[in-house]
Protein backbone atom coordinates (compact mmCIF):
# COMPACT_ATOMS: atom_id res chain seq x y z
CA UNK A 1 0.00 0.00 0.00
CA UNK A 2 1.22 3.29 -0.58
CA UNK A 3 0.02 4.80 2.06
CA UNK A 4 -0.15 4.10 5.66
CA UNK A 5 -3.42 1.45 6.05
CA UNK A 6 -5.78 3.06 8.80
CA UNK A 7 -6.99 0.45 11.80
CA UNK A 8 -10.14 1.30 14.09
CA UNK A 9 -9.56 0.39 17.31
CA UNK A 10 -12.73 0.01 19.18
CA UNK A 11 -12.49 -1.03 22.75
CA UNK A 12 -13.64 1.06 25.81
CA UNK A 13 -10.58 -0.26 28.35
CA UNK A 14 -8.27 2.66 28.12
CA UNK A 15 -4.98 0.41 28.87
CA UNK A 16 -6.06 -1.61 26.08
CA UNK A 17 -6.15 0.89 23.32
CA UNK A 18 -2.94 2.68 24.03
CA UNK A 19 -0.83 -0.59 24.01
CA UNK A 20 -2.44 -1.51 20.56
CA UNK A 21 -1.94 2.26 19.59
CA UNK A 22 1.59 2.40 19.93
CA UNK A 23 2.74 -1.20 18.71
CA UNK A 24 0.56 -0.42 15.61
CA UNK A 25 1.64 3.35 15.44
CA UNK A 26 5.44 2.13 15.58
CA UNK A 27 4.72 -0.78 12.86
CA UNK A 28 3.56 2.15 10.73
CA UNK A 29 -0.15 2.04 10.51
CA UNK A 30 -2.33 4.96 11.23
CA UNK A 31 -4.49 4.56 14.58
CA UNK A 32 -8.53 6.15 14.79
CA UNK A 33 -10.02 4.85 18.18
CA UNK A 34 -13.44 5.08 19.41
CA UNK A 35 -14.23 3.78 23.23
CA UNK A 36 -18.12 2.97 22.26
CA UNK A 37 -19.86 2.00 19.36
CA UNK A 38 -21.14 6.11 18.74
CA UNK A 39 -17.69 7.35 18.75
CA UNK A 40 -16.07 3.74 16.82
CA UNK A 41 -19.29 4.79 14.08
CA UNK A 42 -18.35 8.21 13.71
CA UNK A 43 -14.75 7.59 13.39
CA UNK A 44 -15.63 4.91 10.38
CA UNK A 45 -17.53 7.71 8.65
CA UNK A 46 -15.10 10.07 9.19
CA UNK A 47 -12.13 8.24 8.14
CA UNK A 48 -11.03 5.48 4.75
CA UNK A 49 -10.80 2.72 7.49
CA UNK A 50 -8.86 -0.41 6.47
CA UNK A 51 -9.32 -3.12 9.16
CA UNK A 52 -11.42 -2.78 12.75
CA UNK A 53 -10.16 -3.98 15.75
CA UNK A 54 -13.41 -4.80 17.12
CA UNK A 55 -14.04 -5.58 21.69
CA UNK A 56 -16.87 -7.40 21.81
CA UNK A 57 -18.58 -6.01 24.94
CA UNK A 58 -18.46 -2.58 25.40
CA UNK A 59 -20.97 -0.44 27.15
CA UNK A 60 -24.35 0.09 25.33
CA UNK A 61 -24.17 -1.59 21.94
CA UNK A 62 -22.42 -4.30 22.07
CA UNK A 63 -19.32 -5.19 19.23
CA UNK A 64 -21.68 -7.66 17.85
CA UNK A 65 -24.61 -4.80 17.04
CA UNK A 66 -21.55 -2.71 15.78
CA UNK A 67 -20.19 -5.41 13.27
CA UNK A 68 -24.19 -5.96 11.95
CA UNK A 69 -23.82 -2.68 11.79
CA UNK A 70 -20.75 -2.27 9.66
CA UNK A 71 -21.63 -4.99 7.46
CA UNK A 72 -24.97 -3.48 6.05
CA UNK A 73 -22.61 -1.06 4.06
CA UNK A 74 -19.33 -2.60 3.90
CA UNK A 75 -16.49 -5.59 3.89
CA UNK A 76 -14.20 -4.12 5.61
CA UNK A 77 -11.90 -6.67 7.36
CA UNK A 78 -12.91 -7.29 11.45
CA UNK A 79 -11.20 -8.61 13.88
CA UNK A 80 -12.73 -9.24 17.23
CA UNK A 81 -11.08 -9.08 20.16
CA UNK A 82 -12.62 -10.68 23.16
CA UNK A 83 -11.44 -11.40 26.79
CA UNK A 84 -13.08 -14.85 26.83
CA UNK A 85 -11.62 -17.72 24.60
CA UNK A 86 -15.17 -19.86 24.01
CA UNK A 87 -16.15 -21.40 20.88
CA UNK A 88 -19.89 -19.75 21.46
CA UNK A 89 -18.28 -16.27 21.37
CA UNK A 90 -15.60 -17.26 18.20
CA UNK A 91 -18.89 -18.87 16.32
CA UNK A 92 -21.11 -15.99 16.51
CA UNK A 93 -18.74 -12.96 15.67
CA UNK A 94 -17.88 -15.01 12.43
CA UNK A 95 -21.28 -15.99 11.70
CA UNK A 96 -22.23 -12.32 11.76
CA UNK A 97 -19.47 -11.06 9.13
CA UNK A 98 -16.18 -11.35 11.59
CA UNK A 99 -12.57 -12.03 9.71
CA UNK A 100 -11.33 -13.35 12.63
CA UNK A 101 -10.93 -13.49 16.48
CA UNK A 102 -8.71 -12.90 18.76
CA UNK A 103 -8.43 -13.39 22.36
CA UNK A 104 -7.14 -10.53 24.35
CA UNK A 105 -4.00 -12.43 26.51
CA UNK A 106 -2.82 -12.61 22.78
CA UNK A 107 -0.05 -10.21 22.26
CA UNK A 108 0.11 -7.54 20.48
CA UNK A 109 2.88 -8.50 18.33
CA UNK A 110 0.61 -11.87 17.41
CA UNK A 111 -2.37 -9.22 17.54
CA UNK A 112 -0.18 -6.99 14.84
CA UNK A 113 0.27 -9.98 12.77
CA UNK A 114 -3.26 -10.82 12.40
CA UNK A 115 -4.22 -7.29 11.14
CA UNK A 116 -1.13 -7.56 8.69
CA UNK A 117 -2.74 -11.02 7.41
CA UNK A 118 -5.97 -9.71 6.95
CA UNK A 119 -5.05 -7.37 4.80
CA UNK A 120 -3.13 -8.76 2.74
CA UNK A 121 -6.11 -11.18 2.24
CA UNK A 122 -8.13 -8.15 1.51
CA UNK A 123 -5.56 -6.73 -0.80
CA UNK A 124 -4.90 -9.86 -3.13
CA UNK A 125 -5.48 -9.76 -6.68
CA UNK A 126 -5.80 -5.49 -6.68
CA UNK A 127 -2.83 -5.66 -8.68
CA UNK A 128 -3.77 -7.29 -11.68
CA UNK A 129 -4.54 -4.78 -14.79
CA UNK A 130 -6.30 -7.32 -17.59
CA UNK A 131 -10.05 -8.05 -16.74
CA UNK A 132 -10.64 -11.41 -15.44
CA UNK A 133 -13.61 -13.43 -14.50
CA UNK A 134 -14.42 -16.66 -14.03
CA UNK A 135 -17.92 -17.92 -15.04
CA UNK A 136 -19.90 -21.02 -13.66
CA UNK A 137 -23.18 -19.81 -14.94
CA UNK A 138 -25.12 -19.17 -11.94
CA UNK A 139 -22.13 -18.22 -10.08
CA UNK A 140 -19.80 -15.59 -11.46
CA UNK A 141 -16.69 -13.98 -10.03
CA UNK A 142 -14.65 -10.57 -11.48
CA UNK A 143 -11.38 -10.93 -10.40
CA UNK A 144 -10.30 -7.60 -11.45
CA UNK A 145 -13.22 -5.81 -9.33
CA UNK A 146 -13.65 -8.58 -6.48
CA UNK A 147 -17.33 -8.87 -7.73
CA UNK A 148 -19.44 -11.73 -6.89
CA UNK A 149 -22.79 -12.36 -8.94
CA UNK A 150 -25.03 -15.40 -8.29
CA UNK A 151 -27.93 -16.08 -10.24
CA UNK A 152 -27.24 -12.20 -11.72
CA UNK A 153 -27.76 -10.29 -8.37
CA UNK A 154 -24.45 -8.75 -6.74
CA UNK A 155 -23.19 -10.89 -3.86
CA UNK A 156 -21.85 -8.74 -0.64
CA UNK A 157 -19.04 -10.87 0.89
CA UNK A 158 -16.30 -10.07 3.61
CA UNK A 159 -12.49 -10.34 2.10
CA UNK A 160 -12.30 -13.65 3.79
CA UNK A 161 -15.60 -15.03 2.10
CA UNK A 162 -14.23 -13.57 -1.48
CA UNK A 163 -10.53 -15.19 -1.26
CA UNK A 164 -12.13 -18.22 -0.49
CA UNK A 165 -14.24 -18.60 -3.04
CA UNK A 166 -11.88 -17.48 -5.12
CA UNK A 167 -9.33 -19.78 -4.03
CA UNK A 168 -12.17 -22.91 -4.47
CA UNK A 169 -13.09 -21.18 -8.08
CA UNK A 170 -10.00 -21.44 -9.43
CA UNK A 171 -9.22 -24.52 -8.36
CA UNK A 172 -12.18 -26.81 -9.16
CA UNK A 173 -12.41 -30.46 -8.27
CA UNK A 174 -9.28 -30.13 -5.79
CA UNK A 175 -9.62 -30.74 -2.47
CA UNK A 176 -8.24 -28.36 0.49
CA UNK A 177 -8.28 -30.24 3.77
CA UNK A 178 -9.16 -28.05 6.98
CA UNK A 179 -5.48 -27.67 7.67
CA UNK A 180 -4.61 -25.97 4.34
CA UNK A 181 -7.10 -23.62 4.61
CA UNK A 182 -6.61 -22.80 8.23
CA UNK A 183 -2.75 -21.98 7.28
CA UNK A 184 -3.94 -20.01 4.85
CA UNK A 185 -6.41 -17.85 5.64
CA UNK A 186 -5.69 -18.36 9.57
CA UNK A 187 -2.12 -18.32 9.89
CA UNK A 188 -2.68 -21.68 11.47
CA UNK A 189 -5.05 -20.42 14.42
CA UNK A 190 -8.41 -22.28 14.99
CA UNK A 191 -10.07 -24.98 14.29
CA UNK A 192 -12.89 -26.63 12.09
CA UNK A 193 -15.44 -24.94 13.68
CA UNK A 194 -14.31 -21.56 12.04
CA UNK A 195 -13.94 -22.94 9.05
CA UNK A 196 -17.11 -24.56 9.20
CA UNK A 197 -18.76 -21.33 10.30
CA UNK A 198 -17.28 -19.59 7.03
CA UNK A 199 -18.43 -21.99 4.58
CA UNK A 200 -21.93 -22.30 5.76
CA UNK A 201 -22.51 -18.33 5.26
CA UNK A 202 -20.94 -18.43 2.03
CA UNK A 203 -22.91 -21.15 0.81
CA UNK A 204 -25.67 -18.87 2.37
CA UNK A 205 -24.74 -16.15 0.11
CA UNK A 206 -23.77 -17.82 -3.06
CA UNK A 207 -25.57 -21.12 -3.49
CA UNK A 208 -29.12 -21.75 -5.08
CA UNK A 209 -30.16 -24.01 -2.43
CA UNK A 210 -27.60 -23.39 0.59
CA UNK A 211 -28.96 -26.95 2.01
CA UNK A 212 -28.01 -29.15 -0.76
CA UNK A 213 -25.07 -26.83 -2.08
CA UNK A 214 -24.45 -26.76 -6.04
CA UNK A 215 -20.54 -25.59 -6.02
CA UNK A 216 -19.21 -26.00 -2.46
CA UNK A 217 -19.46 -29.88 -1.33
CA UNK A 218 -17.37 -31.31 1.63
CA UNK A 219 -15.31 -33.97 1.79
CA UNK A 220 -16.25 -35.66 4.74
CA UNK A 221 -13.49 -35.40 7.35
CA UNK A 222 -10.99 -34.40 5.06
CA UNK A 223 -12.40 -30.91 3.68
CA UNK A 224 -13.98 -29.17 0.91
CA UNK A 225 -14.20 -28.83 -3.03
CA UNK A 226 -15.39 -26.58 -6.03
CA UNK A 227 -17.61 -28.77 -8.43
CA UNK A 228 -18.25 -26.89 -11.04
CA UNK A 229 -15.87 -26.14 -13.81
CA UNK A 230 -15.82 -22.68 -16.46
Amino acid sequence: MNERPTVLIVDDDPSIVDILKDFLEYDQFRVVTGCDAQEAWNAFRNNEVQCILLDIMMPGQSGFDFCRRIRESSDVPILFLSARSDDVDKIRGLSLGGDDYIVKSASPGEIIARVKAVLRRAGAAQGSSAPKALDYGYLKLDLTSREVFAGGRSVSLTPKEYDLLRLFAEHPRQVFTYDQLLAKFWEGVGDKHTIRVHMGRLREKIEPDPDHPRYIANVWGVGYRFEASP
